[in-house]
């Protein structure tokens, strides 16, 4: 069984890697022909350090490659989805899988990444989105992982199980793909406040309620949006929003602190040197809400703090002393 991943960021070279330890033909596309030739020579991905590239690994800048999928893996970061699918899509056949692993929102559509990924390729194959508390650091390293494979045709999401799966490297399956990407999107709001939270110097009490709240608010666009309820307690929901906001592996939580710590967005960004898709779905978090005429009040901050230089200060006190709503300050979410 043939599998191309296009993006050859840290994610997309650790799920290379799961592929190549299952024994698949695996190649791994770079829309940079200058990286995939050092991807080649030093059979190392700077962004996981450490982790040998196994020989076997095909590495190309040459996106026909995909032709010859029975999965194709769109691995990019959000912003170029669009751009990677589009590529692709001459090359795809009808009977290859396609698997939607990036994590985000598009802005001013509002799409989901595999929305942009079935448009892009005109419906011509299936699509499958993955998604759960997955740092791709770990996962090159062969630390157990679980992920949610999520797709209303329950046989193409048993494929990417059956495909990706293996003894480090667990995957459940779900029907509810709106919600296992809305969590996997909106969790990394969550996590740049959970990072200022920590940059300003509150400890656990504070992370601890805005995890619950925030996911509280996630839950209910997302339900709003098509998403099943649960989803948002499971593994793609919480779990992934558990990683997101407690790991210094997470790009969002180390910008946010930064942003607590007085920097500016921009400058917090700039100095972790890699994109923090938690600062793009804060706008499109603040579209779909104010379109749906769902109350989110913590992402409502985050979107403030990130896009209107709001002090962050104030935002606590704005948050903590907020007029109640009954309808809204129940304790159990569920």
């Amino acid at each position: 069984m043939k599998a191309v991943v296009l993006g050859s960021g840290g994610w997309g070279t650790a799920l290379s890697l799961v592929l190549c330890d299952n024994g698949l033909d695996v190649t791994l596309w770079s829309h940079s022909a200058e990286k995939a030739e050092l991807l080649q020579k030093t059979r190392e991905n700077p962004l996981l350090k450490g982790v040998s590239l196994p020989e076997k690994l095909k590495i190309t800048a040459d996106v026909s490659c995909v032709g010859q999928a029975d999965l194709a893996v769109f691995a990019s970061p959000s912003y170029a989805v669009r751009a990677t699918a589009r590529k692709a899509s001459a090359f795809l056949r009808p009977e290859t899988v396609a698997v939607s692993v990036s994590k985000g929102i598009e802005r001013d559509t509002n799409l989901r990444m595999s929305q942009i990924v079935q448009e892009e390729i005109q419906d011509k194959c299936k699509v499958v989105a993955l998604s759960g508390p997955s740092h791709a650091e770990e996962v090159g390293i062969r630390m157990p992982t679980g992920c949610v494979s999520a797709c209303p045709d329950e046989d193409a999401a048993r494929f990417v199980q059956d495909t990706l799966m293996n003894d480090y490297f667990r995957v459940y399956t779900s029907p509810d793909i709106i919600g296992v990407e809305l969590s996997g999107a909106l969790k990394n709001v969550v996590a740049l406040s959970c990072g200022i939270s920590d940059g300003m110097g509150f400890q656990d009490n504070t992370k601890a309620l805005l995890m619950t709240r925030a996911m509280t608010e996630i839950a209910r666009l997302g339900e709003k949006l098509g998403g099943a309820r649960m989803t948002f307690a499971g593994l793609a929901g919480m779990g992934d929003l558990i990683v997101t906001c407690t790991s210094m592996h997470s790009r969002n939580r180390r910008a946010g602190i930064l942003i607590g710590q007085g920097k500016t967005p921009q400058e917090a960004m700039d100095e972790v040197g890699a994109v923090v898709e938690g600062y793009y779905a804060a706008a499109s978090v603040e579209q779909l809400a104010a379109r749906e005429q769902v109350e989110m009040p913590i992402c409502h901050c985050a979107y403030e703090v990130l896009y209107h230089n709001k002090p962050v200060r104030g935002v606590v006190q704005e948050l903590m002393t907020r007029a109640k709503r009954n309808e809204l300050e129940k304790a159990d979410w569920m």
